[in-house]
């Protein structure tokens, strides 16, 4: 009867002691095979070519659909990326192990299929779970296709370590197929990387801060922060180190450990910005164009489009003048839209506040006196009436 197992098989592999003997009893084996089971045997190559060609166009197929993305990597480009990295070999030996049972192969050759797929399947796998992986990163990082983008540098690195990681596991569990004792080389490969952590571990603080920047997307290369009283916009966020475009033109480089150390604000995030003005008029202001004041910035806001007001009033009174303070709202998150609405408030605030005949404060920066209440004008003491003496009110005798 024919041998019609296909799941892998549950022994040891062990390599023969004899390469030349165990060769000849194969060629002899498989000789033999072929002249018996010719028919059977054409049946099952023609099989295994119609598995081929369908499992190749199953890869195709999903390579062709997850070309069919959006600019930002989706899980749809991630599949195709994982069926490209398919082997051809791999589907050669996948199509041999199923048409293996129905063709009656000789027992050695059977096992040489059969280990074959195994480490095939292996190392397969490691592919699989490593384009996984890195398409899984890329995602969570909002990265294109076209363009790897800022964080190049460190997902060459991921890359490194995960590849070196998945084919190490791969060759232990390839090694250990063989009957290979990998206790040592297991033992090694842990030595090895502690000592490798020890040594690197400043590169990897800042690495594992480049993946939190990838995971939990803070800013992304475009934002505009601030950070430690610097105020930019992030240009590059590299393996080790952020670039970011400051508002005044340098380039400020800053190590991704100690970027995430302290607090981030994001202003990209903002669908608003406040603005406050302040605002000193003379002392010598009528208590009219005092409250006029108020009214006409009021006015000026409300007229502004984009612009909210917020709350305006006189603050304070001190010897530089009269201090109003105006904050009003901008709904935009555009910088440059924000600084040209501030500029259009503040020049109408100044038409209206000329048109008016309102003064500012002396821009000299001279102290003003504060003018003290006018004195009530003094009234003429009243005329002293003498009283009479007493002689002149008694009686003659």
């Amino acid at each position: 009867m024919a041998n019609t197992q296909t799941s892998l098989p549950t022994h040891v592999f062990t390599p023969p002691a004899d390469l030349v003997g165990q060769g000849r009893l194969l060629a002899n084996e498989t000789l033999a095979w072929l002249a018996a089971n010719s028919l059977r045997i054409l049946i099952a190559v023609a099989a295994a070519a119609l598995i081929v060609a369908v499992l190749l166009g199953v890869k195709q197929l999903a390579q062709r659909l997850c070309r069919e993305h959006d600019a930002l990597i989706g899980w749809r480009t991630i599949i195709g990326r994982v069926a490209a990295r398919t082997s051809f070999w791999f589907l050669v030996i996948v199509a041999a192990r199923l048409v293996d049972g129905y063709a009656d192969a000789p027992p050695l050759l059977d096992k040489t299929i059969a280990f074959l797929f195994t480490v095939g399947l292996t190392f397969q796998a490691a592919l699989w779970v490593r384009e996984l992986a890195l398409g899984f990163v890329e995602h969570r990082a909002g990265m294109t296709d076209q363009d790897h983008g800022s964080l190049a540098s460190a997902l060459g690195i991921i890359r490194f370590l995960v590849s070196f990681t998945l084919f190490s596991i791969a060759l232990v569990l390839v090694l250990g197929n063989l009957g290979v004792n990998v206790t040592g080389l297991v033992a090694g490969l842990g030595v090895g990387g502690i000592a490798i952590g020890l040594a690197a571990q400043g590169i990897f603080k800042d690495l594992f801060a480049a993946l939190s920047i990838i995971f939990d997307r803070p800013f992304r290369k475009g934002d505009s922060i601030k950070w430690n009283n610097i105020s930019g916009t992030i240009e590059r966020i590299g393996l080790k180190t952020t670039h970011i475009r400051a508002t005044t033109g340098e380039l400020v480089v800053v190590s991704n450990a100690d970027l995430l150390a302290k607090e981030v604000y994001n202003l990209a995030q903002l669908n608003r910005r406040r603005m406050i003005e302040k605002i000193a008029l003379a002392y010598r202001t009528s208590d009219a164009d005092a409250r006029l004041a108020i009214d006409l910035m009021r006015d000026v806001v409300d007229a502004t489009e984009a612009c909210q007001l917020v709350r305006v009033g006189l603050m304070a009174m001190d010897k530089e003048g009269l201090q109003y303070e105006l904050q009003f709202d901008v709904m935009s998150a555009n910088y440059n839209e924000v600084i040209a609405k501030r500029s259009e408030v503040n020049l109408a605030i100044l038409r209206r506040f000329r048109e008016a005949g309102i003064a500012f404060a002396d821009p000299n920066g001279k102290p003003q006196d504060i003018p003290a209440a006018p004195e009530e004008p003094r009234r003429p003491p009243a005329p002293r009436v003498k009283e009479p003496a007493a002689s002149d009110t008694e009686e003659a005798p």
